[in-house]
Protein backbone atom coordinates (compact mmCIF):
# COMPACT_ATOMS: atom_id res chain seq x y z
CA UNK A 1 0.00 0.00 0.00
CA UNK A 2 2.79 2.39 0.96
CA UNK A 3 4.64 1.49 -2.25
CA UNK A 4 1.71 2.40 -4.48
CA UNK A 5 1.08 5.65 -2.56
CA UNK A 6 4.69 6.68 -3.18
CA UNK A 7 4.53 5.49 -6.79
CA UNK A 8 1.37 7.49 -7.42
CA UNK A 9 2.93 10.60 -5.89
CA UNK A 10 6.03 10.18 -8.04
CA UNK A 11 4.03 9.77 -11.20
CA UNK A 12 1.90 12.83 -10.43
CA UNK A 13 5.04 14.88 -9.80
CA UNK A 14 6.11 13.88 -13.30
CA UNK A 15 2.62 14.77 -14.61
CA UNK A 16 2.28 11.17 -15.83
CA UNK A 17 -0.43 9.38 -13.78
CA UNK A 18 -0.03 5.67 -13.13
CA UNK A 19 -3.04 5.08 -15.37
CA UNK A 20 -0.84 6.23 -18.29
CA UNK A 21 1.70 3.49 -17.58
CA UNK A 22 1.26 0.30 -19.58
CA UNK A 23 1.03 -3.11 -17.87
CA UNK A 24 4.57 -3.76 -19.09
CA UNK A 25 5.78 -0.62 -17.29
CA UNK A 26 4.15 -1.74 -14.06
CA UNK A 27 5.68 -5.22 -14.36
CA UNK A 28 9.07 -3.55 -14.82
CA UNK A 29 8.58 -1.55 -11.63
CA UNK A 30 7.60 -4.67 -9.66
CA UNK A 31 10.48 -6.73 -11.05
CA UNK A 32 13.15 -4.09 -10.29
CA UNK A 33 11.72 -3.56 -6.79
CA UNK A 34 11.95 -7.33 -6.16
CA UNK A 35 15.54 -7.47 -7.45
CA UNK A 36 16.48 -4.49 -5.25
CA UNK A 37 15.01 -6.27 -2.23
CA UNK A 38 16.96 -9.43 -3.10
CA UNK A 39 20.19 -7.41 -3.41
CA UNK A 40 19.51 -5.71 -0.07
CA UNK A 41 18.68 -8.97 1.72
CA UNK A 42 21.68 -10.84 0.31
CA UNK A 43 24.06 -7.94 0.91
CA UNK A 44 25.20 -8.19 -2.72
CA UNK A 45 24.41 -4.88 -4.45
CA UNK A 46 25.61 -6.15 -7.84
CA UNK A 47 22.45 -8.24 -8.19
CA UNK A 48 20.77 -4.95 -9.10
CA UNK A 49 22.81 -4.56 -12.27
CA UNK A 50 21.69 -1.12 -13.61
CA UNK A 51 21.14 -2.34 -17.16
CA UNK A 52 18.46 -4.67 -15.78
CA UNK A 53 16.25 -1.58 -15.76
CA UNK A 54 16.86 -1.03 -19.47
CA UNK A 55 16.45 -4.70 -20.32
CA UNK A 56 13.29 -5.12 -18.24
CA UNK A 57 11.69 -1.98 -19.65
CA UNK A 58 12.16 -3.20 -23.22
CA UNK A 59 11.36 -6.87 -22.56
CA UNK A 60 8.07 -6.19 -20.75
CA UNK A 61 7.04 -3.28 -22.95
CA UNK A 62 7.85 -5.17 -26.18
CA UNK A 63 7.23 -8.88 -25.51
CA UNK A 64 7.77 -9.69 -29.21
CA UNK A 65 10.94 -7.60 -29.51
CA UNK A 66 14.43 -8.93 -30.17
CA UNK A 67 15.52 -8.95 -26.52
CA UNK A 68 12.36 -10.67 -25.29
CA UNK A 69 12.56 -13.36 -27.98
CA UNK A 70 16.24 -14.19 -27.31
CA UNK A 71 16.13 -15.47 -23.70
CA UNK A 72 19.35 -17.48 -23.86
CA UNK A 73 21.37 -14.55 -25.23
CA UNK A 74 19.69 -12.30 -22.67
CA UNK A 75 21.23 -14.45 -19.95
CA UNK A 76 24.63 -15.43 -21.34
CA UNK A 77 25.76 -12.23 -23.10
CA UNK A 78 26.03 -10.07 -19.94
CA UNK A 79 27.65 -12.99 -18.11
CA UNK A 80 30.30 -13.44 -20.81
CA UNK A 81 31.19 -9.74 -20.78
CA UNK A 82 31.15 -9.50 -16.97
CA UNK A 83 33.90 -12.11 -16.55
CA UNK A 84 36.63 -10.28 -18.55
CA UNK A 85 35.40 -7.02 -17.02
CA UNK A 86 36.24 -8.26 -13.51
CA UNK A 87 39.59 -9.64 -14.71
CA UNK A 88 40.54 -6.29 -16.25
CA UNK A 89 39.48 -4.47 -13.07
CA UNK A 90 41.71 -6.79 -11.01
CA UNK A 91 44.81 -6.46 -13.20
CA UNK A 92 44.64 -2.94 -14.65
CA UNK A 93 44.09 0.53 -13.25
CA UNK A 94 41.27 2.73 -14.50
CA UNK A 95 42.43 4.56 -17.59
CA UNK A 96 42.21 4.88 -21.34
CA UNK A 97 43.73 1.44 -21.95
CA UNK A 98 41.54 -0.51 -19.51
CA UNK A 99 38.29 1.20 -20.50
CA UNK A 100 39.04 0.88 -24.22
CA UNK A 101 39.94 -2.77 -23.75
CA UNK A 102 36.77 -3.45 -21.79
CA UNK A 103 34.68 -1.70 -24.43
CA UNK A 104 36.37 -3.56 -27.27
CA UNK A 105 36.07 -6.96 -25.58
CA UNK A 106 32.39 -6.31 -24.87
CA UNK A 107 31.71 -5.33 -28.46
CA UNK A 108 33.64 -8.38 -29.69
CA UNK A 109 31.63 -10.76 -27.51
CA UNK A 110 28.33 -9.22 -28.65
CA UNK A 111 29.45 -9.56 -32.28
CA UNK A 112 30.76 -13.12 -31.86
CA UNK A 113 27.51 -14.28 -30.27
CA UNK A 114 25.47 -12.32 -32.81
CA UNK A 115 23.63 -11.06 -29.79
CA UNK A 116 21.14 -8.17 -29.86
CA UNK A 117 21.86 -7.48 -26.15
CA UNK A 118 24.14 -4.44 -26.48
CA UNK A 119 23.66 -3.53 -22.77
CA UNK A 120 25.99 -6.45 -22.08
CA UNK A 121 28.83 -4.05 -22.99
CA UNK A 122 27.91 -2.15 -19.84
CA UNK A 123 28.23 -5.35 -17.77
CA UNK A 124 31.89 -5.54 -18.77
CA UNK A 125 32.61 -1.86 -18.17
CA UNK A 126 30.94 -1.49 -14.78
CA UNK A 127 33.71 -3.33 -12.84
CA UNK A 128 36.40 -1.28 -14.60
CA UNK A 129 34.80 2.11 -14.03
CA UNK A 130 33.66 1.54 -10.45
CA UNK A 131 36.39 -0.82 -9.15
CA UNK A 132 34.31 -3.97 -8.77
CA UNK A 133 36.92 -6.71 -8.33
CA UNK A 134 34.85 -9.44 -6.69
CA UNK A 135 34.12 -12.68 -8.55
CA UNK A 136 30.64 -12.48 -7.00
CA UNK A 137 29.83 -9.99 -9.73
CA UNK A 138 29.35 -12.39 -12.70
CA UNK A 139 27.06 -14.80 -10.76
CA UNK A 140 25.08 -11.79 -9.54
CA UNK A 141 24.58 -10.66 -13.13
CA UNK A 142 23.51 -14.20 -14.02
CA UNK A 143 20.96 -14.28 -11.19
CA UNK A 144 19.37 -11.01 -12.27
CA UNK A 145 19.12 -11.84 -15.97
CA UNK A 146 17.88 -15.39 -15.27
CA UNK A 147 15.13 -13.97 -13.06
CA UNK A 148 14.29 -11.49 -15.82
CA UNK A 149 13.88 -14.30 -18.34
CA UNK A 150 11.64 -16.31 -16.00
CA UNK A 151 9.39 -13.34 -15.31
CA UNK A 152 9.40 -12.46 -19.02
CA UNK A 153 8.25 -15.95 -20.00
CA UNK A 154 5.43 -15.80 -17.43
CA UNK A 155 4.47 -12.32 -18.66
CA UNK A 156 4.44 -13.46 -22.28
CA UNK A 157 2.31 -16.48 -21.40
CA UNK A 158 -0.14 -14.17 -19.61
CA UNK A 159 -0.34 -11.93 -22.70
CA UNK A 160 -1.02 -14.90 -24.97
CA UNK A 161 -3.69 -16.18 -22.59
CA UNK A 162 -5.50 -12.85 -22.96
CA UNK A 163 -5.39 -13.10 -26.75
CA UNK A 164 -2.96 -12.45 -29.58
CA UNK A 165 -0.32 -9.81 -28.81
CA UNK A 166 -0.87 -6.44 -30.53
CA UNK A 167 0.77 -5.81 -33.89
CA UNK A 168 4.22 -4.25 -33.77
CA UNK A 169 4.15 -0.47 -34.13
CA UNK A 170 6.60 1.57 -36.21
CA UNK A 171 8.44 2.60 -33.03
CA UNK A 172 8.84 -1.03 -32.03
CA UNK A 173 10.10 -1.93 -35.51
CA UNK A 174 12.73 0.81 -35.24
CA UNK A 175 13.77 -0.51 -31.82
CA UNK A 176 14.28 -3.97 -33.32
CA UNK A 177 16.53 -2.50 -36.03
CA UNK A 178 18.58 -0.64 -33.40
CA UNK A 179 19.10 -3.95 -31.57
CA UNK A 180 20.56 -5.66 -34.65
CA UNK A 181 24.25 -6.10 -35.36
CA UNK A 182 25.88 -3.09 -37.09
CA UNK A 183 25.88 -3.16 -40.88
CA UNK A 184 29.29 -1.40 -41.11
CA UNK A 185 32.03 -0.23 -38.74
CA UNK A 186 33.19 3.09 -40.17
CA UNK A 187 31.93 4.81 -37.03
CA UNK A 188 34.23 2.86 -34.67
CA UNK A 189 37.10 5.45 -34.56
CA UNK A 190 34.65 8.21 -33.61
CA UNK A 191 33.01 6.03 -30.99
CA UNK A 192 36.33 5.15 -29.38
CA UNK A 193 37.35 8.79 -29.66
CA UNK A 194 34.36 9.61 -27.47
CA UNK A 195 35.41 6.93 -24.96
CA UNK A 196 39.01 8.14 -24.80
CA UNK A 197 38.12 11.82 -24.37
CA UNK A 198 35.64 10.97 -21.62
CA UNK A 199 38.22 8.95 -19.70
CA UNK A 200 40.73 11.79 -19.97
CA UNK A 201 38.15 14.26 -18.70
CA UNK A 202 37.30 11.88 -15.86
CA UNK A 203 40.98 11.91 -14.85
CA UNK A 204 41.14 15.71 -14.98
CA UNK A 205 37.90 16.38 -13.09
CA UNK A 206 37.76 13.31 -10.87
CA UNK A 207 34.21 12.64 -12.13
CA UNK A 208 34.09 9.06 -13.38
CA UNK A 209 30.38 9.51 -14.02
CA UNK A 210 31.32 11.43 -17.17
CA UNK A 211 31.59 7.98 -18.76
CA UNK A 212 28.99 5.84 -17.02
CA UNK A 213 28.71 2.41 -18.72
CA UNK A 214 25.08 2.89 -19.89
CA UNK A 215 26.22 6.01 -21.76
CA UNK A 216 28.71 3.85 -23.68
CA UNK A 217 25.80 1.59 -24.71
CA UNK A 218 23.85 4.69 -25.72
CA UNK A 219 26.73 5.81 -27.93
CA UNK A 220 27.25 2.34 -29.38
CA UNK A 221 23.64 2.09 -30.56
CA UNK A 222 23.68 5.73 -31.68
CA UNK A 223 26.75 5.35 -33.92
CA UNK A 224 26.02 1.82 -35.11
CA UNK A 225 22.50 2.67 -36.29
CA UNK A 226 22.75 6.37 -37.05
CA UNK A 227 20.06 6.14 -39.75
CA UNK A 228 17.27 4.78 -37.53
CA UNK A 229 18.26 5.21 -33.87
CA UNK A 230 15.58 7.42 -32.26
CA UNK A 231 17.98 9.52 -30.20
CA UNK A 232 20.37 9.87 -33.14
CA UNK A 233 17.57 11.78 -34.84
CA UNK A 234 17.26 14.10 -31.82
CA UNK A 235 20.79 14.19 -30.36
CA UNK A 236 20.37 17.62 -28.80
CA UNK A 237 17.93 16.29 -26.19
CA UNK A 238 20.21 13.43 -25.12
CA UNK A 239 22.19 15.42 -22.49
CA UNK A 240 18.94 16.70 -20.98
CA UNK A 241 17.31 13.27 -20.78
CA UNK A 242 20.42 11.54 -19.40
CA UNK A 243 20.96 14.36 -16.90
CA UNK A 244 17.34 14.19 -15.75
CA UNK A 245 17.34 10.41 -15.26
CA UNK A 246 20.65 10.73 -13.36
CA UNK A 247 19.09 13.45 -11.18
CA UNK A 248 16.06 11.22 -10.66
CA UNK A 249 18.34 8.40 -9.50
CA UNK A 250 20.26 10.71 -7.17
CA UNK A 251 17.03 12.12 -5.69
CA UNK A 252 15.61 8.73 -4.76
CA UNK A 253 18.99 7.45 -3.55
CA UNK A 254 19.25 10.39 -1.13
CA UNK A 255 15.57 10.21 -0.14
CA UNK A 256 14.93 6.46 0.15
CA UNK A 257 18.37 4.83 0.21
CA UNK A 258 19.14 1.72 -1.83
CA UNK A 259 16.07 -0.41 -1.16
CA UNK A 260 13.11 -1.47 -3.33
CA UNK A 261 11.18 1.78 -2.87
CA UNK A 262 14.12 3.80 -4.19
CA UNK A 263 14.58 1.44 -7.15
CA UNK A 264 10.86 1.55 -7.96
CA UNK A 265 10.83 5.32 -7.72
CA UNK A 266 13.77 5.61 -10.11
CA UNK A 267 12.06 3.35 -12.65
CA UNK A 268 8.77 5.27 -12.46
CA UNK A 269 10.50 8.65 -12.68
CA UNK A 270 12.78 7.59 -15.55
CA UNK A 271 9.94 6.07 -17.58
CA UNK A 272 7.91 9.24 -16.99
CA UNK A 273 10.82 11.34 -18.31
CA UNK A 274 11.03 9.18 -21.45
CA UNK A 275 7.25 9.41 -21.94
CA UNK A 276 7.34 13.20 -21.72
CA UNK A 277 10.27 13.30 -24.16
CA UNK A 278 8.55 10.72 -26.41
CA UNK A 279 11.77 8.80 -26.85
CA UNK A 280 12.54 5.13 -26.21
CA UNK A 281 16.05 5.21 -24.68
CA UNK A 282 16.43 2.13 -22.45
CA UNK A 283 20.04 2.97 -21.34
CA UNK A 284 18.74 6.23 -19.80
CA UNK A 285 16.83 4.13 -17.26
CA UNK A 286 20.06 2.31 -16.39
CA UNK A 287 21.74 5.68 -15.77
CA UNK A 288 19.09 6.42 -13.14
CA UNK A 289 19.47 3.03 -11.44
CA UNK A 290 23.25 3.36 -11.37
CA UNK A 291 22.89 5.94 -8.59
CA UNK A 292 21.93 3.08 -6.25
CA UNK A 293 25.12 1.15 -7.01
CA UNK A 294 27.55 4.08 -6.91
CA UNK A 295 29.09 4.62 -3.50
CA UNK A 296 27.95 7.94 -2.01
CA UNK A 297 26.93 9.70 -5.25
CA UNK A 298 27.15 13.45 -4.90
CA UNK A 299 25.31 16.29 -6.54
CA UNK A 300 27.93 16.28 -9.29
CA UNK A 301 26.58 12.94 -10.56
CA UNK A 302 23.85 14.32 -12.89
CA UNK A 303 26.13 17.16 -13.99
CA UNK A 304 28.88 14.71 -14.95
CA UNK A 305 26.43 12.43 -16.79
CA UNK A 306 24.98 15.37 -18.71
CA UNK A 307 28.51 16.51 -19.62
CA UNK A 308 29.37 13.05 -20.95
CA UNK A 309 26.14 12.94 -22.95
CA UNK A 310 26.88 16.42 -24.37
CA UNK A 311 30.31 15.24 -25.48
CA UNK A 312 28.72 12.18 -27.10
CA UNK A 313 26.29 14.44 -28.94
CA UNK A 314 29.07 16.70 -30.17
CA UNK A 315 31.26 13.90 -31.51
CA UNK A 316 28.28 12.21 -33.12
CA UNK A 317 27.28 15.43 -34.90
CA UNK A 318 30.83 15.76 -36.26
CA UNK A 319 30.68 12.19 -37.53
CA UNK A 320 27.23 12.61 -39.08
CA UNK A 321 27.82 15.94 -40.79
CA UNK A 322 31.37 15.56 -42.07
CA UNK A 323 32.26 11.92 -42.43
CA UNK A 324 29.15 9.78 -42.64
CA UNK A 325 28.01 11.23 -46.03
CA UNK A 326 31.37 10.26 -47.58
CA UNK A 327 31.06 6.72 -46.24
CA UNK A 328 27.54 6.51 -47.68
Amino acid sequence: MIFWMIADRISRMARTPLSHFSPGNLVTVGYIAAIAQAALSAGIPYILFPELGALAHDVFERPTGRWATAPILLVVTPLFTAVPGVWIAQHMHYGVLSVSLGTGVGMGIVAALRSPVAPAISAGLLPIVFRIRSWCYPPSILAGTAALVLVSLAHHRWIRARGNPPAMSRTESVSDIVERAPAHYGWVPFFFGFVVVCVLLAHITGWRAILVPPLVVTGFEMFAHADVCPWADRPSVLPLICGLTAACGLFFRLWLGTGPLAAAGIIIGSIAILKVARLHIPPAIAIGLLAILVRAPGYAYPVAVAAGAALLTGIFLVYRRRYRPRAA
